[in-house]
């Protein structure tokens, strides 16, 4: 164990050539980056998910119903305790095979079974107000975020020369306003990690828990080596251009399309200022001059993985929200085309059954008519004779 900690904190992995950890001890001002202040993030974590609760039932819910965000009507299942534990323990889209072994458990039809289980995916599928107050959280967060990070950056000097970022580096103490910017900032993804169980599934769930992951990674790994200067303008940039697309998606939600689509054109401008032209080409760029070299190309790998996962986000994009589809949209179709075709065809049993009532009815009307022209032709024949 002891070795395994000689090798993790070697300083030819964490600081510059000429630069040992008792230098960086002798560093001038009242702090200076440790590992263990990473552990503040965990309870800020939490408490995030507690002020998250509250804002989302007392502000973000009664905000929905103003601006007129509307769930879909759907219907209520029946009570049937065998289908809701095969449902809740085995599966939520049972076989053909299966349905027919729960018709002889419970007293439904085969129709009627998978009636059910369509009714009860659909009460599980998230409601309009539940992703706008997911939206609404996330908005707010990157706003204060983003108005507090220019704040405490627009007066300091590789705020607009990046190239201060690296003098005197490493041996650059923190201010207070910079260290609350950091562990905010990983509280937040933090307690992100931890919901996204609750949190509306997506299309991209698996590229979502990665992204937070290495998000993670680069802010805790950042932060330990006294790379704080560089990476808060590496989140100021971030959250430039999320807080666009989160109020792009409240308005989406309410039905407000046109600003929606106004909104996301802003995005989609921001995010390729900022994420292309800034972030790669300027302050990626004085990386090169500044950087050990063994760093640079391991944040950079970090960081370009992180940009594929956020133009992965951006495919999935749908006019104006990232990857705002559910996990099971195909479904949804499906089960629509089949209660269409199913519709169809009872009309068509409908009209078929139909056609023959109305063929016997025909046809007795011709042989009632025959009847009575026989029956009028016997009376009239003794009157001829």
């Amino acid at each position: 164990m002891e070795q395994l900690s000689q090798w993790l904190w070697k300083q030819e992995y964490w600081l510059p050539p000429g630069i040992r950890w008792e230098d960086m001890e002798k560093m001038e001002g009242s702090r200076r980056p440790l590992p263990r202040d990473l552990l503040l993030a965990l309870p800020l974590a939490l408490g995030f998910i507690m002020l998250r609760y509250a804002f989302e039932r007392r502000v973000a819910f009664p905000l929905s119903r103003v601006l007129g965000v509307k769930d879909q009507v759907r219907l209520k299942v029946t009570p049937a305790p065998n289908l809701e534990a095969f449902y809740t323990k085995n599966s939520r889209q049972p076989t053909q095979s299966e349905i027919t072994s729960l018709v002889n458990q419970c007293d439904l039809t085969h129709r009627q079974v998978e009636t059910w289980f369509r009714n009860r995916r659909n009460l599980d599928r998230p409601s309009n107000s539940k992703k706008f107050c997911e939206a609404s959280w996330r908005f707010v967060f990157y706003l204060v975020a983003f108005t507090a990070g220019l704040v405490s950056l627009i007066n300091t000097d590789w705020f607009w020369d990046q190239r201060e970022c690296w003098r005197g580096f490493p041996q650059q103490p923190v201010q207070d306003a910079h260290y609350w910017y950091y562990m905010l900032e990983l509280g937040f993804y933090w307690s992100l990690l931890l919901c996204v169980s609750v949190d509306v599934k997506r299309k991209d769930f698996k590229e979502q828990i990665v992204h937070h992951f290495a998000t993670i990674f680069l802010l805790g790994f950042s932060y330990c080596s006294n790379y704080i200067r560089i990476g808060t303008l590496v989140m100021l940039v971030h959250d430039s251009s999320d807080f666009l697309l989160e109020s792009a998606k409240m308005f989406n939600y309410a039905g407000w399309k046109k600003t929606c689509d106004s909104l996301f054109v802003i995005f989609a401008a921001v995010f390729l200022v900022t994420r292309l032209v800034f972030l790669c080409f300027t302050f990626l760029f004085s990386f090169s001059f500044y950087f050990n070299l063994n760093y640079f190309y391991l944040l950079e790998t970090f960081l370009i993985f992180i940009k594929i996962l956020t133009f992965s986000f951006f495919l999935f994009l749908d006019k104006d929200e990232r990857s705002d589809v559910e996990s099971e949209p195909e479904e949804e179709e499906n089960e629509e085309e089949e209660e269409e075709e199913e519709d169809r065809s009872s009309w068509r049993k409908r009209k078929v059954v139909l056609d023959s009532r109305l063929a016997m009815l025909s046809s007795s009307c011709v042989l009632n008519n025959l009847t009575n022209q026989k029956a009028d032709a016997n009376r009239r024949l003794p009157k001829a004779r």
